[in-house]
């Protein structure tokens, strides 16, 4: 009767432990940061993942965006060196190199000696942005923590788990680990969200006050903008004199501004989709 009896509760106990195991995973051991310069940040369960090779191009390519790239680069040293540093969001035009910089400058400053890591973290698992800083905490090294295209929508919590990474709560925030993030939105929310939430709340000055308030905690601001024809022509020619294609001007001039007008845009972004064309028709790898 008593082994009848005990079968089924044992295997009841069991499955409660493993739910429980699931819902609270037990910490992963520290990854080996030696053996890559960068890693993604995977949950269920929390890992932290090396990438071999960063997909990314040389700083000197990215033009136009002079200013950003001067206060990211110098932002970045003083943080590689041990010194103050600020949390940067990188806000702006889409395919103006907001992300392409963040890594560019990682590579950079790793170039003059500074063994700093690049750790992305995606939008959706900012929940778990605690577990992760308790990870890069306890590690001998220095971190830049990377969030790309971050936004929010008016039923996101998620905003919440990021002010773990701005403010740190109670703990603050890790003194190895910098915070940089993209965003076509420099509220980080849509305008139009932002206008009617302030004009249905009861008190609208503080109905948006806390997300529109997020992106007020990141030290740095640096703005993105269209570019201009010269400009859009000339990352296209930095990519040519890079990669070895051989093209005229007048070639190049005329078939990249075809290829804006028929995209509807000028952009980084467009210039590296109509230089990858180009490339393909000279028989060029980019590799």
């Amino acid at each position: 009767m008593s082994g009848k009896s005990v079968g089924p509760k044992a295997t009841a106990l069991k499955r409660i432990a493993a739910a429980l195991e699931r819902m609270s995973p037990a910490p992963q051991a520290a990854p080996d940061f030696e053996g890559a310069e960068a890693f993604v940040w995977h949950v269920d369960p929390d890992r932290l993942v090396p990438v071999p090779q960063v997909n990314r191009v040389a700083l000197d390519l990215l033009i136009g965006i002079d200013r950003a790239r001067d206060t990211l680069v110098d932002n970045t040293l003083q943080f590689a060196r041990g010194h103050a540093a600020n949390n940067a969001l990188l806000w702006g035009a889409r395919g103006m190199g907001k992300s392409s910089i963040v890594k560019a400058v990682h590579a950079a400053v790793r170039a003059q000696g500074h063994d700093l890591k690049l750790v992305e973290l995606q939008r959706e698992d900012l929940g778990s942005v605690g577990r992760l800083l308790s990870v890069l905490r306890a590690a001998p090294l220095r971190f830049v923590l990377f969030c790309d295209d971050l936004s929010f929508s008016h039923d996101d919590e998620h905003y919440k788990s990021l002010k773990a990474v701005l403010d740190g709560g109670i703990e603050g925030r890790p003194e190895n680990v910098l915070f940089y993030a993209t965003s076509n939105r420099r509220h980080l929310m849509p305008r139009d969200m932002i206008e009617n939430e302030r004009s249905t709340a009861i008190s609208p000055s503080e109905a948006v006050e806390e997300k529109v308030s997020l992106s007020d905690r990141f030290g740095l601001w640096l703005g993105f903008h269209p570019c201009s024809q010269d400009d859009y022509l000339a990352m296209i020619r930095g990519y040519c004199d890079a990669y070895g294609v051989t093209v005229s001007d007048e070639e190049l001039r005329t078939e990249a501004v075809e290829w804006q007008a028929t995209r509807g845009a000028r952009s980084g972004r467009v210039a590296w989709q109509y230089f990858t064309d180009l490339a393909g028709r000279k028989g060029v790898a980019l590799v």
